[in-house]
């Protein structure tokens, strides 16, 4: 042990004493509040996706159109998340996650009452600002509220088998409401949601407020990372239906890159900045940045295209096609409770994230063996299982890690990170994938007869490719963050430390 971080041991005596974070006490009821709220946030980047055919039948607009249902989402969540999270950190964690609950819910009731594809457009936009209010508050809340590192791995394992599974249940349950109700009840839903949370929350969360002078907003620091981060993630969505090479893809992509770098360079001067770097500088939060970045591309070829393969391969219902990802759900969650209650505490997040992405690259090399005569139960069952182990495995922990040691006042901002690492990581692994899987099908017709087996075949062959490229970058990211991420377990914060601001024991 060259380097260790002990931890001060608590004296007995009252619990007040030694907790004075106000929501101690009342602690794993507000993690019933939050994940109801990340439930919400989670599943709705999914849930709409299996409502669309009939919205889109029921509204009339175009396929162009019925994209930019789920774009006008993305691009107002991934830009706005930098500065939800600052928000948080200036006006108050509770403030912010109320304000959040109660927009989502009414934007919501906006977007199901919809009757033109603009109302939509406008509702799914505006889910967009308010969750990028909500998700930050909510993982902040949690950072804060769970200090102690053995409850803090339970709450962040629950936390993680929602952000991992919370997109699989969407589909089960977008299936289940277009099928016996209507596709206005993929928007509906979020009510309950949202009522639920909001009132526990009001009765259950203290505000926070920064201690001394409040800091003033970083405007020109705002502005850079919002435009930077709209422009990334609207390029790589443009790729989906353009070529690289369209300007609208490039373009976009390159201003991204010129405007962020203006970021960096911003924050290294501005007196109160909208990211400090040294939030991001630190290696462990940097690691786990990076390995919620990979994570979000690689499960991105898990839930879209086995959703294809499942449904127009195997003729599943949407209501079916969600039903089998709950295996996947299940052992997603049974890891990511048991990494970061049980493993995390004894050996740190580098051999439980590292190892994890490998069991999930494993899965899907694994799951690229499936053809056109595969079962469920012979070609996917099992490899999505795997899946979810690794996942829930890696997942879990670095999100904890990402949030673990950090500065109080930083806490709404560095959750911010996270949320916008897995935004940028989606909206990559999306143009990514799709293009090669899209490559790889129009490959496999060259120079053939074409048939509706030839067709089958060569879907089913860009799917698997897909599923090759998410397995290879598991793998990099668990060389990569293996390299990142220090050795050693957390301990609690010793006396003087910030509160909620735990440190590590470092090998």
């Amino acid at each position: 042990m060259s380097e260790s971080s002990t931890a001060v041991a608590t004296p007995p005596g009252d619990a007040a004493a030694q907790h004075p974070n106000p929501h101690h006490a009342r602690r794993w009821l507000i993690l019933v509040m939050i994940g109801l709220a990340q439930l919400m946030v989670v599943l709705d980047a999914t849930v709409v996706n299996i409502a669309l055919p009939s919205a889109q039948q029921d509204l009339g607009f175009s396929n162009d159109a019925r994209q930019w249902v789920v774009t006008a989402y993305a691009l107002a969540f991934g830009s706005l998340l930098l500065l939800g999270g600052r928000l948080a950190d200036l006006f108050g964690r509770k403030r912010a996650f109320l304000v959040g609950l109660a927009g989502f819910a009414i934007v919501s009731a906006i977007g199901g009452a919809a009757g033109s594809i603009e109302m939509l457009l406008v509702a799914r936009a505006a889910q967009g600002v308010f969750g990028a209010l909500l998700a930050p508050a909510a993982l902040s809340l949690l950072t804060t509220t769970f200090t102690d590192p053995k409850e803090r791995g339970k709450a962040f394992g629950v936390f993680g088998a929602i952000g991992g599974g919370g997109a699989a249940i969407g589909l089960l349950l977008g299936g289940v409401l277009t099928e016996y109700l209507d596709w206005r009840w993929s928007m509906y839903v979020n009510i309950i949601f949202a009522v639920i949370a909001f009132a526990g929350s009001f009765v259950l969360l203290k505000n926070s407020e920064t201690d001394g002078p409040r800091p003033k907003l970083d405007i020109p620091g705002t502005i850079t990372a919002s435009a930077g981060l709209f422009a990334l993630v609207y390029g790589f969505a443009n790729a989906e239906r353009d070529s690289w090479s369209s300007i609208s893809v490039w373009g976009f992509l390159a201003a991204g890159v010129a405007l962020l770098a203006a970021f960096v360079v911003i924050q290294q001067r501005a007196e109160h900045p909208l990211l400090p770097l040294r939030v991001l500088l630190d290696r462990d939060r940097g690691g786990s940045y990076l390995a919620m970045f990979l994570l979000a591309i690689g499960m991105f070829s898990i839930f879209l295209f086995l959703t294809f393969y499942i449904q127009l391969n195997l003729g599943f219902t949407p209501v079916q096609s969600g039903v089998a990802f709950l295996p996947m759900v299940a052992t997603l969650m049974a890891s990511a409770t048991s990494a970061t209650a049980i493993l995390l505490p004894k050996f740190g997040a580098k051999p439980l994230v590292s190892l994890g992405m490998l069991i999930a690259g494993a899965g899907l090399f694994w799951l690229s063996a499936i053809d056109t005569s595969s079962t469920y139960a012979s070609g996917v069952l099992f490899p999505l299982m795997v899946m979810g182990v690794g996942i829930g495995l890696a997942m879990a922990p670095a999100m904890s890690v990402a949030t673990f040691g950090v500065d109080t006042h930083d806490a709404g901002v560095a959750s911010a990170a996270v949320n916008t690492a897995q935004q940028v990581g989606g909206s990559i692994g999306t143009a990514l994938l799709s293009t090669l899987a899209g490559n790889a099908a129009t490959s496999f017709l060259v120079g053939k007869v074409p048939t509706p087996q030839l067709a089958a075949e060569a879907a089913v062959h860009s799917y698997t490719t897909a599923f090759v490229w998410g397995g290879w970058i598991f793998v990099i990211g668990a060389v990569i963050c293996g390299l990142l991420l220090r050795s050693g377990a957390p301990a609690r914060a010793p006396e003087g430390a910030s509160e909620g601001a735990p440190v590590a024991v470092h090998m």
